[in-house]
């Protein structure tokens, strides 16, 4: 039984995979042109955005300001297509996080001309400067980005019962300062004493509740002291995880599935089998 032929069956097959390379491929100098370029236009857009939203910048500039928008969103557009084009399977990167993210950058504009007032939505364009981090191939943050994610999931259970602990904490600390301060110090309660410790073994420190007496003060040092320490815990649970992964430099996709994420050695792609061309 034959497989019915594709979108993007008329496309021809070394087209595609030249425009795949320049489009989705940051490691190829081509690929990087194009993706430094996008980043130059994405910057333009959203300090066009900003400059808009200044009263007296959308007075004088406003019409050319809005032209500009226009530009880039008809280049967005333009872009949006050739992506899908260059794919095999274009509903796999259509569903995917950059290729919503593509097509939520672009829709504002349009939207703005059948509901005034949506066009500064353009701002979730600055999501698509994500993309730095592969076009620049910065080897330590690339797969570092999957990476953190990856250690804090795998984090979750010590983070959890850490953070169930300081909560405990906090009710013994808060109750301990309630009894020592009182109401006449602004410790009115003892959610209100929560708060204040909260606030201070965070090391966020408003202000608006201090102790007065000497064992109030004593008692406030400790717990400054006890924030930085407690701090750090959570920083360390996810350093010890992070380290136990090696990080991956790999930007290539995959031209049929579209997956990512494949190991520096990889030739074909873990998820179909289709060759990387490396």
């Amino acid at each position: 039984m034959q497989n019915k032929p594709s979108p993007n069956s008329i496309i021809p097959e070394k087209f595609r995979e030249k425009l795949h390379t320049v489009i989705y491929e940051a490691d190829t100098p081509a690929g990087k042109l194009f993706d430094i370029s996008l980043l130059i236009v994405i910057f333009i857009s959203i300090i066009a955005v900003m400059l808009e939203s200044v009263a007296s910048i959308k007075v004088v500039y406003g019409q050319q300001l809005t032209i500009i928008e226009w530009a880039v969103t008809v280049l967005f557009t333009l872009e949006y297509l050739v992506r899908l084009i260059a794919v095999k399977r274009p509903l796999r990167y259509i569903i995917s996080f950059y290729g919503i993210i593509d097509l939520l950058a672009t829709l504002p504009m349009y939207l703005s001309l059948l509901f005034p007032g949506t066009g500064f939505f353009v701002a979730i364009r600055a999501i698509r400067l994500l993309r730095v981090f592969r076009i620049l191939k910065l080897t330590n943050f690339v797969g570092a980005s999957d990476q953190i994610a990856e250690a804090l999931k795998k984090s979750r259970t010590k983070i959890a019962v850490f953070l169930f602990s300081v909560i405990v904490i906090c009710i013994i600390m808060g109750t301990i300062m309630y009894i020592i301060e009182g109401p006449e110090s602004g410790f009115t309660s003892i959610p209100i004493s929560i708060y204040w410790t909260i606030v201070t073994l965070t090391t966020v420190g408003f202000g608006d509740i201090t102790p007065v007496t000497p064992l109030g003060q004593l008692f406030s040092s400790i717990v400054m002291i006890m924030g930085y320490g407690i701090i750090a815990i959570p920083t360390g649970l996810v350093t010890a995880q992070f380290m136990k992964d090696s990080v991956q430099a790999n930007t290539q996709v995959c031209p049929n599935c579209n997956a990512n994420k494949h190991r520096d050695d990889a030739h074909f792609c873990y998820n179909c089998g289709t060759s990387l061309g490396t």
